[in-house]
């Protein structure tokens, strides 16, 4: 018997629970995606180092439909910044079916990217010389997202678009009102095809966390976006990627998500992993049914909800000590101070760190120990720089010990190990004893 990983078990367990409820329909305003098979059920979760763990039908495939819509999104912001995509799709949750002419008076603006309305001018908004061109640089953006190339289900276009009118309708009151002015037609083909393109949980998964990894796919290490894109595209999820359930949805999993009629669900667990679930039956607000079950278990599993505390951590300050303890042991070694830094430093670890440093102000200097950090958080780096100047301003000597050279901490003088750093400060510790007319010391 094949032995399987803690994390796997887990998936197989809930597949296996979840798979024989039946409740839920297919979706049937598109034609072909009610031919689809109701016992299909799939899960999938891919770790930032492009792990892979599966159960089920993971690997079977199906359209992407809705949850193309944040990464399309993704692609506008990165072609034409966030405001101007705010300029034209709003960033607020609807309370209402994905469907609906959810559009702000006045400037006919949709609510956000995440129903059918914002979505039709996000795909709008893509940079292309024509129609086709946009499609296809749609499809090649999701492709890396998913470390694959992906195809369309020509059979579920031609469904999609046969019977898209509500979609066209959408689209001919924006384009009235004037938040769309590209072609309709147009628009809405492309938002049909990019709807039909087909992925697997397995897909899903890579892309989410590709998102959760600051835009980075962890299979390929290809960097499809920047952090702040993918910050943006999981905000709009948490607030909007569930449709009418989004609240509760934000309540009972805490996860950045989008939900697509084809089956699919996709979250993002930041700086974690992310998951991707697919199985075709709905609920009345047209989410997975299972898929949102699976969700909840897992949430309740591995305690998921981004607002949860995360608990006790090690302490940022892993040392301190002043350059007498050590081991200058000559005259003025207590002119010296050495703080060792450890693990993830974000605002609350670096305010710790700023308190640290302002309590060693008397010394002439410091050494700032970096190796042990793992992550050094912009604010946290931010907040260390300014304490940094105002040290250095008040007559301060502070250099930084990191033997890799990774940290963002710039315009500080650098050492490669905390040995070196040492030396530095000794040494202008004795050209300040011979300024003082005083003999060298040993």
């Amino acid at each position: 018997m094949q032995l399987t990983d803690p994390i796997t078990r887990t998936l197989m367990a809930i597949q296996q629970r979840l798979a024989a409820d039946g409740r839920g329909e297919l979706a049937t305003y598109i034609p072909q995606l009610a031919t689809a098979n109701p016992d299909h059920f799939g899960l999938a979760l891919a770790s930032l180092d492009g792990h892979i763990y599966q159960a089920g039908d993971a690997l079977v495939p199906f359209t992407i439909q809705s949850v193309s819509k944040p990464f399309v999104h993704a692609l506008a912001l990165a072609d034409i910044g966030q405001e101007g995509v705010l300029a034209r799709v709003g960033a607020e949750p609807s309370g209402e079916s994905f469907s609906t002419a959810s559009l702000e008076p006045g400037t006919g603006r949709p609510m956000n990217p995440m129903i059918n309305a914002g979505a039709i001018v996000t795909t709008s908004l893509v940079a292309a010389a024509d129609p086709s061109e946009r499609f296809e640089r749609i499809r090649a953006f999701l492709s890396r997202f998913a470390g694959r190339e992906l195809k369309m289900d020509e059979a579920v276009y031609r469904s999609e678009s046969e019977t898209g009118d509500n979609n066209r309708a959408l689209g001919y009151l924006m384009r009235n009102a004037g938040a769309l002015t590209a072609p309709v037609e147009e628009s809405v083909d492309v938002y049909f095809r990019q709807c039909a393109l087909l992925v697997t949980a397995v897909d899903l998964a890579v892309m989410a966390a590709t998102l959760a990894n600051g835009g980075v796919n962890p299979v390929t290490g290809d960097a499809v976006i920047n952090d702040d894109i993918a910050a943006n595209v999981m905000t709009i999820m948490g607030t909007c990627g569930m449709y009418t359930f989004s609240g509760e949805w934000l309540l009972r999993v805490g996860l950045p998500a989008k939900s697509g009629v084809g089956g699919g669900v996709v979250a993002a667990s930041p700086a974690e992993f992310g998951i991707g679930l697919f199985s075709p039956l709905l609920d009345e607000r047209s989410n997975s049914l299972r898929s949102i079950e699976a969700c909840k278990a897992l949430a309740a599993r591995f305690d998921l909800h981004l607002l949860h505390h995360p608990g006790l951590s090690a302490p940022v300050i892993a040392l301190r000590q002043t350059g007498r303890e050590a081991g200058i042991s000559q005259d003025r070694g207590d002119a010296i101070a050495l703080i060792v830094l450890q693990g993830d430093l974000n605002f609350a670890c670096a305010e710790q760190v700023m308190r640290a440093l302002e309590l060693e102000r008397e010394r002439r200097w410091l050494v700032l120990d970096l190796d042990r950090v793992g992550r050094l958080h912009r604010a946290a780096n931010a907040l260390l720089l300014a304490v940094i100047a105002d040290l250095e301003a008040a007559g301060m000597a502070i250099v930084v010990a990191d033997s890799a050279e990774r940290r963002l901490i710039s315009g500080v003088r650098r050492f490669p190990s905390r040995a070196k750093a040492l030396r530095w400060c000794k040494s202008e510790l004795l050209k300040s004893h011979e300024s003082d007319g005083k003999p060298p010391l040993a």
